[in-house]
């Protein structure tokens, strides 16, 4: 497993970065770039479920472990769906169950910065080293509308 760290200085308010990071429709605009019609399922309190879904029905089962509003949300991943079907059997998403996902917030100047770390496998690290980039460039264009 391995640990990427992301940050990205944002001309907006912390409190509408993270509104834009988490509401369901600047959530669909900025998650884009990881699959074109992925969706969350959860309402992003602590302790709850969440299920990070593509359109054909797969996807992820998580858990909300923390959720500060407008500081700190630490996610951990904990089973995969597949056609629809949770399936919570750590032996067959052994090599990512557990991992963790975690968005930082802070002001700077009148900016925010948010900082990710996201637990990726090695066989996807290279994918996401390229992709939360943009991802990130995309909620900064979002959040400084």
């Amino acid at each position: 497993m391995n640990r990427l760290d992301f940050s990205i200085r944002i001309n907006a308010s912390k409190e509408k970065v993270w509104k834009t990071l988490l509401e369901d429709e600047t959530y669909l605009q900025w998650t884009s770039v990881f699959c074109e019609g992925s969706y969350a399922k959860t309402d992003w309190t602590e302790g709850s479920t969440a299920f990070f879904m593509d359109p054909e029905g797969n996807g992820m089962v998580s858990r909300i472990t923390v959720h500060r509003p407008n500081d700190y949300l630490e996610i951990q991943h904990v089973g995969v769906i597949e056609r629809g079907q949770e399936n919570r059997d750590i032996a067959q998403s052994q090599d990512w169950a557990g991992a963790l996902e975690t968005y930082r917030i802070v002001e700077v100047g009148g900016d925010s910065v948010l900082t990710v770390e996201s637990d990726i496998t090695y066989e996807h690290k290279q994918t996401f080293q390229e992709i939360w980039p943009q991802a990130l460039q995309k909620l900064k264009e979002l959040s400084e509308k």
